[in-house]
């Protein structure tokens, strides 16, 4: 009887020591870090600069949000709590109680209004910059949009790149990267940053401006190379999710960022399916599921 007890004990032994040698590898495995990242945008989850989009972001498996400055309008500067030292603080605890980070500060105000024309470029940028500075973000995403759209309007171009390259220097100061998406093509777009001449002012390349004109992703990607490329806004326009759409190649996608050596936050804004448009969870917990499925161990 003793022998066994002792046997027993023997067994229970080795087992709690696999155990605790199984517990550490996963432990080592989930605490690797990743060389891609996977954000959503606060405003798509309709949670625009709401603390809430933390915890939103968290139950649908999100490494971090994209966080909006707010919306524009006729204002001279964006609709932002971030310039309140109190509010901001709340985001920042928030982020780190969630474990959700901030992958940019988003400038989607400029989605409708014009980069090129709009009155007080100067204090938009610096009030971004300093958001950026303040909660230690190195990315801003600043989308030319429709009124600034450099394909049907190339006689902006002058201008943009003006604006640009003073928006370069600010960002500069702090070490941080305005990445525009702009609706050239890759080819275009380079040539583009390359004008603007400021490593400061990088490429936040969107799947969707590829595919809506019969674009190769990965091709765009290799063309537009390392360099140029700030983030990536994986997703295209609402039909069906990701793994479903026939015109996204995600390994291929992977392959080309592999072997361009990249790294950085992919960031879902749609893809999201038609049948059930408004089903948030549903449609980003299945993007983002997909992406992290792809592109991390």
């Amino acid at each position: 009887m003793k022998s066994t007890n002792f046997k027993r004990s023997i067994f229970i032994a080795m087992l709690v020591v696999l155990s605790g040698t199984f517990s550490n590898a996963v432990s080592a495995q989930s605490g690797k870090k990743q060389k891609y990242k996977v954000a959503v945008c606060d405003w798509m989850i309709l949670k625009r600069q709401k603390l809430g989009a933390f915890g939103l972001a968290s139950e649908i498996k999100a490494d971090g949000i994209e966080l909006d400055m707010g919306g524009l309008g006729k204002r001279p500067t964006f609709d932002s709590k971030l310039g309140d030292p109190i509010e901001r603080q709340k985001f920042l605890d928030k982020s780190k109680e969630t474990g959700v980070g901030i992958s940019s500060i988003a400038m989607s105000g400029f989605y409708a209004q014009s980069f090129a024309k709009r009155d007080s470029i100067a204090r938009m940028i610096n009030d971004c910059v300093a958001t950026m500075k303040n909660m230690k973000v190195k990315v801003a995403y600043l989308p030319l949009g429709t009124e600034s759209d450099l394909t049907k309007n190339p006689e902006l171009r002058p201008i943009v790149i003006e604006r640009l390259k003073w928006a370069g220097k600010q960002v500069g100061k702090i070490g941080g990267v305005i990445a525009i998406e702009t609706s050239l093509n890759a080819t275009d777009e380079k040539k583009l940053l390359e004008e603007i001449g400021c490593k400061h002012i990088k490429s936040s390349f969107n799947f969707a401006n590829a595919v809506d004109n019969g674009r190769d992703i990965a091709s765009e990607l290799e063309i537009l190379g390392k360099k140029h490329l700030a983030q990536i806004h994986a997703s295209v326009t609402d039909n069906v999710w990701l793994e479903n759409d026939k015109n996204v190649d995600m390994p291929k996608i992977k392959k080309a960022l592999d072997e361009m050596k990249w790294s950085g936050w992919l960031i879902v804004e749609r893809s999201r399916d038609v049948t059930q448009v408004h089903n948030v969870k549903a449609n980003y917990g299945a993007n983002i599921a997909y992406l992290k499925r792809i592109f991390q161990n």
